[in-house]
């Protein structure tokens, strides 16, 4: 499959060549341990064992890397599961990473429960700010971390920019792509070292899988991954990889979808009089839209908004919500809304990731887009 063709040929093709045994268009579901050798080491295909190698999750992992144009995908049981992966791979005590003061609760966690307990230390940056992101910067930095679009404030970040920072530092550049999908966004081109996923996400896109991904154009470093990947276990499973193919093969056109929806929301937000602030990359007051129109083909479908009236009022918001599912998580094909201070950004109170007590999340989804407005309008009352 040649990685020149069209993105959306290659969510659909890319690793998923029809079974040579059946013709059969879609990858089996190979739910199987263990693999006959012919012969003591003699295996068929490289596969010997499921944790190391399974041809339903070699198919995902081809895929990934195409749609990333890296030269190795991995798929891991989690988003958390990939990142602790990578961080163990890349990291040991009394080296240092510079985190992002926006991002997902879950990934602040490891880095200030699970990681910085082995030796790792870390420090935050604004990295939409490059001054911010230099002035983090350790003579023990090893990793950069970065989401663009951020979460739960939707912040942008010019990777190519802080690319440059990080790797005249001698440090590698991290991207969490998990918000903008490699549809939109595709880090390695701009000089990131690492993709992240959660495919729970919109690679996904349908609410009934859980993964995690880690991509790069490194062949020597994915080899690193792959040993780790292995040595650690925690790796995507047959079933699991295989949803994750079915929903890659419309990841196109939902994330067409997903953004021209989260436009027109974002529009009526902020018109609102009870809206205080939106966040949303697509709008041109949005301080990064114009590095977000730069490195990105449409704005996604995550919006964030705070209202007048403080915590309460949010929380009321997102309880009066009735098409707009009251839920953690997103990107799947229905719309979501929640209150990240008390939900999906509960475990970062009182450190600098801390988000405002009235802001709402929505996961705009791909319903039409004048029923999820009417909804949207009567929450807010």
């Amino acid at each position: 499959m040649s990685d020149q063709q069209a993105f959306e040929t290659l969510a659909i093709h890319a690793g998923q060549e029809p079974d040579p045994l059946t013709g059969a268009v879609v990858p089996p579901i190979y739910q199987v341990s263990t693999y006959k050798q012919d012969g003591v080491g003699g295996l068929r295909g490289g596969y010997e064992y499921s944790r190391s190698a399974n041809p339903t999750r070699t198919a995902l992992e081809e895929n990934l890397a195409a749609l990333e144009g890296g030269a190795r995908g991995l798929a891991f049981a989690s988003g958390l599961a990939a990142e602790d992966c990578l961080l163990r791979t890349l990291l040991a005590p009394g080296d240092h990473v510079v985190i992002p003061n926006d991002a997902y609760g879950g990934t602040f966690r490891l880095f200030a429960k699970v990681v910085g307990r082995w030796g790792v230390e870390w420090s935050v940056a604004d990295t939409s700010d490059p001054a911010s992101v230099k002035a983090a910067l350790r003579p023990t930095t090893k990793v950069v971390w970065v989401e663009t679009p951020s979460n739960p404030l939707l912040g942008i970040t010019d990777i190519a920019l802080v690319a440059g920072i990080a790797h005249e530092a001698g440090a590698k550049l991290v991207v969490d792509n998990t918000f903008a999908s490699p549809y939109l966004q595709q880090p390695l081109s701009l000089g990131a070292d690492v993709v992240v996923h959660s495919t729970t996400k919109y690679m996904g896109g349908h609410s009934d899988v859980v993964g995690g991904a880690l991509v790069t154009a490194d062949a020597a470093l994915a080899e690193e991954l792959a040993y780790h990947q292995n040595a650690m276990g925690a790796v995507a499973g047959p079933f699991d990889s295989w949803l994750t193919l079915r929903g890659i093969k419309t990841l196109a056109v939902r994330m067409d979808r997903h953004s021209a929806n989260a436009e027109r929301v974002a529009e009526v937000l902020v018109s609102h009089p009870k809206v205080t602030q939106v966040y949303f990359p697509g709008l041109p007051e949005h301080p990064l839209h114009e590095v977000a129109a730069k490195q990105m083909r449409a704005f996604g479908g995550m919006v964030s908004f705070r209202v007048q009236g403080g915590e309460e009022a949010a929380v009321e918001v997102c309880n009066r919500a009735q098409l707009f599912t009251l839920g953690e998580s997103l990107g799947g094909v229905e719309s979501l809304i929640e209150h990240p201070g008390r939900m999906t950004h509960a475990s970062v109170a009182g450190s600098a990731l801390e988000v405002p007590a009235d802001l709402v999340r929505l996961s705009v989804g791909i319903e039409s887009a004048d029923d999820l407005i009417a909804d949207i309008t009567q929450a807010l009352g």
